[in-house]
């Protein structure tokens, strides 16, 4: 009788420590004040005076990933039906980020700008720290980012302490490759846009592969100066001139906006 009571705890005991090894406690724990699900915001996509095309990001839902709460993060951008006869856009950027940890399991890009194409996809084992796609299996960093995960985990640091020209660090994976992704600080500025007058703080994303854009220059992102840290504009070089994205709407937030003049 003794016996088979011991047996039974036994199964108990490796039932619950496999439970609990595979609940994810062993993963990192982040404050986030920025951003949560439900969260849409709207910009307009100007090319110089021309209002080109409408960029939406959005957190729709929060969904399990290998066992995980995770944000269910949108980006698409379309070019308006009266740009669509010179340079036709239908780009859409998804991924799976973890609510406590902020790190990504899923991502997804579907590029299309003129004739040009590209479709890729990658699951992050973040356990085994592993990125799987289409083409294999490759050995990452923990903890490593897709470029959204990246955007939107660089809405969670502190830059009230920063100084122009410091840089924060972090990995980008794409295609086959681990890129280093550092964040530059370049100060405050108070900026006007559709949905309003804000005070802001400046970063630039040295990013070297698997951007938003097909960039050939620097990318300057406008940030609400609080602790939503709201993306106001978006400045990048393309092939052909400078494309900025202003925001027009918002709804959904994790607070009011404090940076709102």
């Amino acid at each position: 009788m003794f016996k088979r009571l011991s047996s039974v705890l036994l199964v108990i005991l490796v039932i619950l420590i496999s439970s609990t090894a595979y609940s994810g406690d062993e993963f990192r724990k982040l404050d986030n004040k920025a951003f949560k699900a439900g969260e849409r915001l709207t910009f307009d996509v100007k090319y110089g005076f021309v209002t080109a095309g409408v960029a939406v990001m959005s957190i729709p839902r929060i969904k399990k990933m290998s066992n995980r709460d995770s944000y269910n993060i949108v980006f698409e951008v379309n070019s308006v039906p009266n740009f669509d006869w010179v340079y036709k856009v239908r780009d859409r950027y998804e991924t799976y980020m973890d609510v406590q940890g902020l790190f990504p399991w899923r991502f997804e890009q579907h590029v299309r700008e003129g004739k040009y194409t590209r479709d890729f996809s990658a699951f992050f084992d973040q356990r085994r720290h592993k990125a799987k796609t289409s083409d294999g299996e490759y050995n990452v960093p923990k903890y490593v980012n897709d470029i959204v995960s990246a955007f939107y985990i660089t809405r969670t640091f502190d830059y009230s302490k920063m100084k122009r020209g410091e840089k924060i660090h972090l990995q980008n994976f794409f295609k086959d490759k681990v890129y280093d992704l550092d964040v530059e600080y370049h100060g405050k500025e108070t900026i006007k846009v559709g949905a309003g007058t804000f005070d802001c703080i400046i970063i630039e994303p040295l990013v070297l592969e698997g951007g938003l854009f097909k960039s050939e220059g620097n990318i300057l992102i406008w940030l609400t100066n609080d602790n939503l840290k709201i993306p106001i504009k978006v400045k990048t070089k393309v092939v052909v001139g400078a494309i900025d994205a202003e925001l027009t709407k918002y709804e959904g937030l994790n607070g009011p906006i404090r940076a709102k003049k």
